[in-house]
């Protein structure tokens, strides 16, 4: 059995076949494994993209204080709803008034503006090397300088990018509403090779192993390699799907438009699992957090809820006021989401209950980002908030 760390530092065991207790035993045969874990988890305290890692675990690698505060908030101007990066003390973050913003994670104040060529929507800045990357709903992804705003290069897709960049060293991965998932070089925006689905393309892949996992709305879980962008892994993902799968060794969890949360073994290339709530059927468009054995995601049924990893039985629901959408970030044994109802709650990742919650008035789809103790939401009246002690 194998031991792991939970959110106090103490050592206790994780259960036999649950994802955590997989990848250490990869781990542990596999060298290369092994360096990819230890990557994963002694990270930079930064939250460089979607989810904060190419996993897109939405797990934080650093603390954040348990008595937080607002500590500033900053007005885009327009509806955010794309989920912040934070790299460097900056937070970048994208709204609907075409502007990319670079904001002073200390301070709140502006650091430089970028405009887009159309209003950037769900698609979250991604930042490696200097460079910060962002799509926009006319399809066009963006380089940027993150030093001083300055434009890289754009390359165009044929229909809009709701989903967010993701980095795999010198080659980027971006989905498009054309169906296409495109491999792009990082430096200059040439394309490497492109995949195409059968239908929209609107979550963000997730990278394991060498290979981009993502699920669209033409029913169908894809694992395409990064090497040369082959399909390497298809099975029915049990509905179309708008979210982004959570990934751990051979796990993945995603929701679908299917009222459906699922488990699926990509070495297997089958669902394992089906969450289902036969008394409120609705959509989850949230994407799931994967932290130890427990996967935490938000419902359109107005309920954020955790599931036992590697079962998909339920341990416990919150409710709040109106759907959840936006994607739960965890640190310290601790949820951090967002609600459409207009509240960003902290709940006790054990328990599910209510630690702390903060009212800002307006809906909160995005969702939230971590990083060096902060942590940072956009809303749709157009405030980004940033908490901390």
């Amino acid at each position: 059995m194998n031991a792991v760390s939970n959110s106090e530092g103490k050592l206790k065991h994780a259960p036999p076949g649950s994802p955590i207790s997989l990848l250490v035993g990869h781990a542990l045969a596999c060298p290369l494994i092994l360096f990819l874990a230890v990557g994963l988890l002694g990270a930079a305290d930064d939250w460089p993209q979607f989810r904060g890692n190419p996993q897109l675990t939405g797990v934080a690698t650093g603390s954040v204080p348990a008595d937080l505060r607002l500590l500033w908030t900053y007005d885009a101007g327009d509806s955010i709803e794309s989920s912040a990066a934070i790299s460097g003390g900056t937070v970048y973050v994208g709204s609907q008034s075409k502007d990319l913003l670079a904001v002073d994670l200390q301070t709140g104040k502006l650091r430089w503006k970028y405009r887009a060529t159309d209003s950037i929507g769900e698609s979250s800045p991604a930042v490696y090397d200097g460079i910060v990357y962002v799509g926009d709903l006319n399809g066009v992804l963006h380089a940027v300088n993150a030093a001083n705003g300055k434009a890289l290069w754009t390359c165009k897709t044929e229909a809009e990018i709701r989903s967010s960049p993701v980095i795999a060293g010198d080659r980027l991965l971006i989905g498009s509403y054309d169906g296409n998932l495109y491999c792009l070089s990082r430096r200059d925006g040439k394309l490497v090779w492109k995949f195409t689905t059968g239908s929209y393309l609107h979550g963000t892949p997730a990278l394991e192993g060498g290979v981009a996992y993502v699920s669209g709305c033409d029913e169908v879980f894809h694992g395409i390699r990064l090497a040369d962008g082959q399909e390497v892994v298809r099975f029915p993902a049990g509905g179309p799907s708008g979210a982004s799968p959570a990934m751990l060794g051979d796990w993945a969890w995603f929701g679908n438009f299917n009222n459906e949360v699922v488990g699926a073994s990509v070495r297997q290339k089958r669902i394992l699992w089906r969450y289902l709530r036969p008394a409120a059927r609705f959509p989850f468009y949230s994407s799931a957090a994967a932290a130890g054995d427990r996967i935490v995601v938000g419902g359109r049924d107005k309920l954020v809820h955790c599931l036992n990893a590697t079962t998909g039985k339920p341990i416990w629901t919150f409710p709040t006021r109106a759907r959840v959408d936006s994607s739960p970030a965890i640190a310290d044994g601790r949820v951090y989401i967002g609600s459409n109802d207009g509240h960003f709650y902290v709940l006790d990742l054990a328990a599910g209950t209510k630690l702390w919650d903060f009212e800002a008035g307006a809906p909160l789809s995005a969702s939230p980002a971590i990083a060096a103790g902060r942590v940072v939401i956009g809303s749709q009246d157009g405030r980004l908030y940033c908490f901390g002690r």
